[in-house]
């Protein structure tokens, strides 16, 4: 089991439109793989002969959270994050599986939540359940990444200004004080762009600006939905135009979130 760290949300990520602080960067499933193979190498190197096995990085059915707890890398949190007692939250697990007996590592048994429940009352839709479990339909993660479909209307407004993803529940968390600077290969390189500028984004533009990163998975329709939601609960007048223009847009669901949009920017204006 292996947990490689990404930074924290900085300053700049937290402007117009917020990003998941791991999506700001290169795509870790292209990242990761390559260096497990190189681990696995480094493996069979040592033992003097090959090793079968097998990776992966949030690729496969693998319960890597309770993997992660075994080999004594952290507890899960009330957040259901895995949490790391000198490392907070902020890592990327990843996993190999090898046809080769190894020394397990002493499993971390311990609980270090306590009556802490910042993470259960700073969640925006309630989808962080007492029980250590989410209400996954419910969480700005599912909803800006996998939800493939329009986003409940009564829980638009709840996304306040999260474009893809959310870490409040991780921002929240009194472990993550001790959260360090992350990988350098996932550091940001690229700064924010107006929300306006985003909306405008043709699929050409879009594959071109977000290719082998994370948002790439929610595909342009489901970001410039995103987009749109993020617009209609934050943005001003100056923002009617390219909402306006996007009711114009190929695509059914961008239409009728911009659609949305519009009449929530006008209401709060009037």
């Amino acid at each position: 089991m292996l947990a490689t760290p990404y930074s924290p949300p900085s300053a700049q990520e937290q402007s117009e439109g917020k990003i998941a602080a791991y999506a700001n960067s290169a795509d870790y499933h292209y990242t990761l793989p390559a260096r497990m193979k190189e681990l696995v190498q480094f493996i069979e190197e040592q033992v003097g002969s090959p090793v079968k096995n097998r990776w992966y990085t949030d690729t496969g059915p693998i319960l890597e959270r309770d993997l992660a707890q075994r080999a004594g890398i952290g507890w899960i949190g009330k957040n259901t994050c895995l949490i790391n007692p000198k490392q907070g939250s902020y890592f990327l697990l990843s996993e190999i599986f090898l046809d080769l007996a190894l020394e397990p590592d002493t499993p971390f048994v311990t609980d270090h939540c306590g009556t802490c429940t910042r993470c259960i009352q700073a969640c925006p839709t309630d989808c962080i359940l007492p029980n250590r479990t989410l209400d996954a339909k419910r969480c700005i993660s599912y909803l800006t990444i996998e939800l493939k479909d329009d986003i409940p209307i009564d829980l638009r407004d709840k996304l306040g200004d999260w474009t893809f993803g959310c870490d409040i529940c991780q921002m929240v968390c009194p472990w993550n004080r001790f959260a360090a600077d992350g990988d350098p290969a996932f550091e940001d390189k690229d700064p924010p762009h107006p929300l306006t500028e985003e909306l405008t984004l043709t699929p050409q533009g879009f594959n071109q600006r977000f290719k082998r990163t994370p948002i790439q998975r929610a595909k342009r329709r489901g970001y410039l939905r995103n987009v749109a939601i993020v617009l209609g609960n934050i943005g001003d007048m100056h923002a009617l135009p390219v909402l306006q223009n996007a009711l114009n847009d190929e695509e059914p669901m961008i239409r009728e979130h911009a659609s949305w949009a519009i009449e929530k920017i006008k209401s709060r204006n009037q």
